[in-house]
């Protein structure tokens, strides 16, 4: 009499099934699945065109849904199509595992408990984080996951310690609706940042990981980071023109100057200092010279500062253009000062006389904007900082 694999009730109540995309894992595979249906029998397996005896292990286990495509299509198609046929069959998650061996069955425990303690209206994405920097993993595959981490927070303003395992909970709806593009190993990155930006929480769970001396792996080093690569300065772009802009806007706009100022900075857990430094930086990046670029440096450099990247975006918009004529004046005429010229109070056309007077003006101009960007993020750290601290005072100091 076969016994009701461990975790069948809970997957059944969530509707929730594992899915695993193979290409010529031979060596693991059926040692992979008898593990899993030791815990559900809610599996589905697409065979991603695999050359070895992926098909005959296959056979063996016919109370899998199993899935054969005819030639190699990439992990990214695999998981496309495995997410489609999961939601035809009626589950509403599914959690990807590798079929190289290296992530344990009884971490599924992790997942399922984090999916039942879910709130209701909310939906999750959680990406196993493998302790990259426990003994044993690959040099490689640990400097290529620091490289993911930081731009996926940058793009999304989300900070994940593992961007790149393959064990994950997925929402289907989510998944499903989304516009994929890329059929490799970077599909995975494309989903997180792409569900981020649709409001998902997206975030980690521990997991143990195992990783053999010799186990096989179809990741290719230069093409697949490249394509990453790629990706993620696709995704700058477009983070940065619009998706941090629009929802910065949407928030202010919702909440309104004061309920804004008062929930997003007032009361803010952040210390006094790192609040003042995020205006400084907003206001510093806002005044040089770096036209339509603003943007793009403020949430970089927000990211790499681990400071408030809303706040510093806002305080960025001091470059409006009411102001700008007076910024580059401010600049040039602080420019005009560092090079020892003074004061030129007015600016004519005939101050410009030939093309060594332009491109001199210029390169004053530009030297002003700094130091008055300087100048000005030091003066308004100050005062905001001495302003925060008050305030912090007082909410500790209230009853």
């Amino acid at each position: 009499m076969n016994q009701t694999p461990i975790y069948q009730s809970r997957f059944e109540a969530l509707n929730c099934c594992i899915l695993i995309p193979t290409y010529n894992n031979e060596k693991t595979l059926g040692g992979v699945l008898q593990d899993l249906l030791l815990y559900t029998a809610n599996i589905l397996v697409v065979n991603d065109g695999s050359t070895d005896a992926t098909r005959d292990i296959l056979k063996d286990f016919q109370e899998i849904n199993v899935h054969h495509f005819q030639e190699n299509k990439g992990k990214g198609e695999a998981l496309k199509h495995g997410f489609k046929v999961a939601e035809d069959l009626g589950y509403k998650y599914a959690i990807t595992i590798d079929s190289d061996g290296q992530h344990y069955p009884d971490d599924l425990d992790i997942f399922l408990t984090q999916l039942e303690e879910k709130k209701e209206g909310t939906e999750i994405l959680l990406v196993g984080d493998r302790n990259m920097g426990q003994d044993g993993i690959p040099g490689k595959s640990t400097t290529g996951n620091k490289f993911s981490n930081f731009w996926f927070l940058v793009v999304t303003g989300t900070q994940l310690t593992d961007t790149q395992s393959g064990y994950r909970l997925y929402p289907l709806k989510v998944v499903n609706n989304i516009k994929l593009y890329t059929n490799k190993f970077e599909l995975e990155i494309e989903i997180i940042v792409k569900a981020a930006w649709r409001k998902v929480k997206v975030r980690n769970v521990p997991i143990k990981v195992f990783y053999e001396e010799n186990r096989v792996t179809h990741f290719r080093p230069f093409w697949d980071i490249t394509r990453i690569t790629i990706l993620y300065i696709w995704f700058v772009l477009v983070s940065f023109f619009y998706i941090h802009p629009r929802d910065t806007y949407q928030d202010f706009r919702k909440k309104g100057y004061k309920r804004f100022w008062k929930e997003n900075i007032i009361k803010s857990q952040e210390p006094a200092h790192k609040k003042a430094a995020a205006i400084a930086l907003g206001v510093f990046v806002g005044i040089l010279p770096f036209w339509g670029l603003h943007t793009l440096l403020v949430f970089s450099l927000a990211a790499m500062f681990k400071l408030n990247k809303v706040v510093a975006f806002l305080f960025s918009n001091i470059s409006i253009p009411p102001l700008i004529p007076f910024i580059i004046y401010a600049s040039y005429q602080s420019g005009s000062l560092l090079t020892g010229r003074g004061f030129a109070w007015q600016l004519k056309p005939e101050n410009f006389d030939s093309t060594s007077d332009i491109f001199f003006g210029l390169w004053q101009y530009i030297i002003g904007s700094f130091a008055l960007a300087g100048i000005a993020a030091l003066l308004l750290w100050i005062v905001f900082y001495f302003l925060f601290s008050v305030t912090n005072q007082k909410q500790v100091i209230k009853p």
